[in-house]
């Protein structure tokens, strides 16, 4: 089927153009549009987290969005002396699990394997040994993170012959409920200096 002619289907002879006509294109034009979109959807993306975070109250940590805590500092407590020291590990009930991670805070060599090569062989249970993350320690001391392991790391104390004992958090430690770091005090270590 053919369509009946009009003024638009004839075009005169000195027409040489084709197509539509614009304007040549701006640059970084197409970079607007990018960032324009970027930013779109970083805006849904954190409104969804926010969304989620309080309508849901899953805790999703977000430092911008979240209010700022500054971490508990680890204030050491003084425990008093409560609890009678456990002097032979054989003692100990099973059922609590005693671990113990030993860390050498001091310059002198493979103490931690010295150290714990002593309490193993009498009996202790040694779970770790390690460097600690200083080598300046000057005082030895057993952190225990449950009052009721107070008895065992007095015993540790008297075992090293060196050291107090210091009741800290959980997260202090994590892993082994009894951690000993030795300090210069101990004997056998370099002194510090």
């Amino acid at each position: 089927m053919a369509y009946p002619k009009d003024r638009f289907d004839q075009l005169p002879e000195d027409l040489q153009r084709v197509g539509a006509h614009r304007s040549p294109a701006q640059r970084g034009r197409g970079w607007i549009a990018f960032a324009w979109a970027a930013l779109a959807t970083l805006l849904l993306v954190v409104g969804g987290i926010a969304g989620l975070k309080a309508f849901t109250g899953i805790d999703i940590d977000i430092p911008f969005l979240s209010a700022e805590s500054t971490p508990a500092p680890i204030v050491p407590q003084t425990p008093t002396a409560t609890a009678e020291p456990v002097l032979d590990p054989a003692t100990i009930d099973p059922a609590r699990n005693i671990t113990i991670s030993i860390y050498n805070g001091t310059t002198t060599a493979e103490l931690q394997n010295t150290v714990g090569d002593a309490l193993a062989a009498a009996g202790w249970t040694i779970d770790a040994r390690a460097r600690a993350s200083t080598s300046d320690v000057g005082k030895t001391t057993v952190y225990y993170s449950d009052p009721a392991n107070e008895d065992v790391a007095r015993g540790l104390v008297i075992a090293l012959g060196a050291g107090e004992i210091q009741l800290v958090s959980a997260e202090t430690f994590p892993g082994n409920p009894l951690n000993i770091v030795i300090g210069s005090d101990y004997p056998g270590a370099t002194p510090a200096g």
